[in-house]
Formats: structure tokens, C-alpha cells, sequence
């Protein structure tokens, strides 16, 4: 048996971490089963797809590793209508499925209970198709549905507990479950991994399985995803879209490290590993089924580790979109003509040991590339104290006497000023970084005044001591 994996995403908004986690997890199963990864996407909610969900899909799976000629797919989930109504159809004739006219308001009437599930009132009642008609399976009454699942062992669902459920609307047209088992059917689909939250569906997919004379596949339901209240990740209060982890600057080696991590570890006491050591040791079998925690500030120190291990040429490589502003990244603040390779290469090294994302290299190295520096006014106000006028004039004295423009001589210089005035370096340093920076933090000073050169340093300097008059 070729092993074969689906993964199945619906187009109809930005890329769901969890959901590039379950794509992870079955294209490593796959690759290590030498099986296939078969790409489906789900689009038969007309009113919510759109063309740039469905691009996004594919340029996010790109991104950590799927790449666009390594699969099959993507097949469309609307190009298989015609097999989910033959299959409709083909339960309606063996008598699995009945035709029923109820509405919410008429079950709740009967039943007393808004709560209460379908109590069958049409079973036997043989109605034909028609408008508003929509058409339910007949679960058993009696026995247990087993799921086997490689994760959570085999769950059990007694059938008298399973309602009636609807697989085709009044108009005809199938619903999820019962397209989803079609589409898994028609396209071979021996193993599907997918998330916990679908675990309640699969007795009814079971049941539609045997009902249509093949055999399930194998289940493997992954954990939730969880923030740090315990809570499914959600679109709407979460930060959940790969889209925006990628254009913040995180690197899709490290992404896709750590999404391996949501319910499964490396051996040892480890987790920043190679992919090939993830691709070698994962085992679906030993996925923890609890609640997988997403945490943003991990995933960040993550990140930070990934970048101080680039070789510095493909630090400066991966920084270029933030530095010109290409694709989905906006411009930097600078002109494009004001940008200098030379001088951010002389200062990669030092800001490759400061940032977490990528995106923060822009205020970092903004000072180099701005005819003058963005001040930061709460760092003004904290740098320029009673004292900083005459401090600045000694370092403009200082450096401007300077026969050698480089760090040590302009950090020995500074400790002199600052020895001066009884200051120690750190003190002494605030007034001249914000006045040269803008800011009170920032790549090591004196490096970066000597990348940013004698005359734009005193002017600055100068520029800063006039606004202090």
C-alpha cells in the first residue's frame, strides 16, 4: 500500500499556524513512509473564497519547506461536486439515507430542549426529494463506532448517541462531511492527520465510509493549539497567521522547527535541532495528545538562535527585504539612494547578535541612512540632563581633534570627557548615542560612529547641542 496524506486547508482567509503545523506533520509522515502528500483545497464556500486565499496557501507551504512541485495538487474541492451527489444518491438507494422536511424550530417544539439533537422524526416517514427537503443518514441504533487513531488509541462512540446527521442541504448540495469523505475516497487518502478539534466528526466520517463500501483510513488526531489562557488559537484574538510571523522577519527554518515542537520532541535535551534531525526522528505515534501551547516569546528566542547562526553573508541576504522594502515588507524610512551596502555590512555583524526578528534591523541601523536621526523623545528627555551641553561640546572638541577616526580611540576619547566630569562611560555615552542614534539603545556605539564617520558624527553632535540652547 503507497501511503497517502492529504492536507486540506480552505481558502478563505490568511494561513493558520496550526494549520502549517498539521501540514508539517504530514508531509515529514509522508516523505518518511516514501508515501505521497496531496494538496486539496477546500473551496466550496463560494462567498468566502477568493483567488489570493488560495495563492497564500500555496507561497505559506513554499515557505516552510513545501515547495509547489513536491506534491499533488492542488486539487479543488468544487471539481468533485458530481461524485458528492452520485454518492448522495447512492446512501439515499440502499436506504442510509432519508429525506427530511423538519426545521430547528419544529425539533425544539417536540423535543422541549433547544439543546436536544435530531430525534428522527422523518426516518420512516418516506419523503421524496424536494424543495427544503435536506437529506440525513441513518446512523445505527445500535453497536459502537471505534475510531482507531494512532495518537488518542480508539476512542469509542456509541450510535444510539450519534444523531441522524444531515449530509446534503434542501438545495442538493453536499455538506462537509460528507464531501470531505468523498474527496478522501476519490483521491486514495490511506492516512489523515488532522487537528483534535475534528475528532467529534470522524465516528459520522466512519460511518460514511462503510456505508459506501471502503474502508477508512487510518485517523491520527494532532493536539489543539492552544495561546496562554488555555484557549484555542483563534483568528480573531490570536496572532495566528503565518503571513505575519513571516513578514515580522522570522525565518522559516526556525518556524518550522518550532511548530514541530507543538505535542512532539527531539530525543535528548534539545530542541533547536536540524530539520534533518526532525525529519529522521519524528514519529507520529509519539505525538502527546494534550493541548499544544503556542508560545510567541518562545518561538521569538527561537528565532534570535536561528539568526546569530546565519553565516553573516546570508544574515545581510535575509535582511535585504526589510532594508528596500520588496514584496510584502514595507519601505524603510530612508530613500533608497541614502541606503549604503557597505556601511550595513560593516554593522551586520553587530546588529546580527542584537535582533529577535529581522524586522528589527530597520531601527537599528535607521541612523546610518537618514540624513539625521529619528530622536526618540522620551529617550531625549532622559539622555540630555543638566550636564549634556557641556558634555557634548567636549566630545565635538574631542573628536574633532582626532587624527584616527576608529572605535577605540573614539571610546578612549569619550572616557576621558566623561573622567572629566566625573562620569563613568555608560553615563557619559547616553547624551552622544541619542544625539547621533535618537535612541538610548542600539547597535555598540563607538563601532557605529566610526561606520558612520567623522563629519555626519559632529554634525549630529553639534545639531544636538544647538537644540539644547
Amino acid at each position: 500500500m503507497t501511503v497517502r496524506v492529504r492536507f486540506a486547508p480552505s481558502p478563505t482567509g490568511m494561513f493558520h499556524v496550526g494549520g502549517a503545523r498539521s501540514a508539517l506533520q504530514n508531509w515529514i509522515f509522508a516523505r518518511q513512509q516514501g508515501g505521497v502528500f496531496v494538496l486539496r483545497v477546500e473551496d466550496t464556500d463560494a462567498a468566502r473564497n477568493k483567488p489570493e486565499w488560495t495563492e497564500g496557501i500555496l507561497s505559506a507551504l513554499e515557505w516552510i519547506g513545501i515547495a509547489r512541485d513536491t506534491y499533488e495538487g492542488p486539487y479543488f474541492q468544487s471539481a468533485y461536486a458530481g461524485e458528492h451527489r452520485a454518492a448522495a444518491q447512492r446512501l439515499h438507494d440502499a436506504g442510509r439515507a432519508y429525506y427530511c422536511d423538519c426545521t430547528r424550530e419544529a425539533v425544539q417544539a417536540r423535543t422541549g430542549s433547544q439543546y436536544q439533537g435530531y430525534d428522527g422524526f422523518c426516518r420512516d416517514r418516506g419523503l421524496p426529494p424536494g424543495e427544503g427537503r435536506a437529506l440525513r443518514f441513518r446512523t445505527p441504533d445500535e453497536g459502537a463506532t471505534v475510531v482507531v487513531d494512532l495518537i488518542r488509541g480508539e476512542p469509542t462512540f456509541e450510535n444510539k448517541l450519534i444523531e441522524d446527521f444531515v449530509i446534503a442541504r434542501g438545495d442538493g448540495s453536499p455538506v462537509f462531511l460528507l464531501a470531505n469523505v468523498v474527496d478522501d475516497m476519490t483521491m486514495g487518502i490511506t492516512h489523515v492527520i488532522r487537528a483534535e478539534e475534528h475528532l467529534p466528526n470522524t465516528p459520522k466520517q466512519q460511518l460514511l465510509w462503510d456505508a459506501l463500501g471502503v474502508k477508512p483510513p487510518i485517523w491520527a488526531h494532532v493536539p489543539v493549539v492552544v495561546n496562554e489562557k488555555r484557549q484555542k488559537l483563534s483568528k480573531r484574538r490570536d496572532k495566528v497567521a503565518l503571513e505575519a510571523y513571516r513578514d515580522e522577519g522570522y525565518l522559516a527554518a526556525a518556524m518550522r522547527n518550532y511548530l514541530m515542537l507543538l505535542g512532539w520532541a527531539p530525543s535528548g535535551d534539545r530542541e533547536i535541532v536540524p530539520w534533518s534531525v526532525i525529519e529522521e526522528e519524528f514519529r507520529l505515534t509519539e505525538v502527546n495528545p494534550s493541548p499544544a501551547f503556542f508560545d510567541e516569546k518562545k518561538l521569538r528566542a527561537f528565532n534570535g538562535e536561528y539568526i546569530r547562526a546565519l553565516p553573516v553573508d546570508e544574515f545581510v541576504a535575509a535582511c535585504q527585504p526589510w532594508l528596500t522594502g520588496t514584496g510584502t515588507i514595507a519601505p524603510p524610512p530612508w530613500l533608497p539612494e541614502e541606503f549604503d551596502a557597505d556601511a550595513f555590512a560593516a554593522v551586520a555583524p553587530l546588529a546580527q547578535t542584537r535582533i529577535a526578528v529581522l524586522s528589527e534591523i530597520v531601527p537599528n541601523v535607521d541612523f546610518l541612512f537618514l540624513a539625521e536621526p529619528s530622536i526618540d523623545e522620551a529617550a531625549w528627555a532622559k539622555a540630555m540632563k543638566e550636564g549634556a551641553a557641556d558634555l557634548l561640546d567636549a566630545a565635538v572638541a574631542g573628536y574633532t581633534a582626532l587624527e584616527s577616526w576608529d572605535a577605540e580611540s573614539l571610546k578612549s576619547t569619550l572616557e576621558a570627557v566623561g573622567a572629566e566630569r566625573g562620569l563613568k562611560l555608560g553615563k557619559a555615552q547616553a547624551p552622544v548615542r541619542v544625539a547621533v542614534t535618537g535612541r538610548t539603545v542600539g547597535l555598540p556605539l563607538f563601532e557605529s560612529l566610526e561606520v558612520l564617520g567623522r563629519e555626519r558624527t559632529l554634525t549630529r553632535l553639534r545639531a544636538a547641542r544647538l537644540r539644547l540652547v
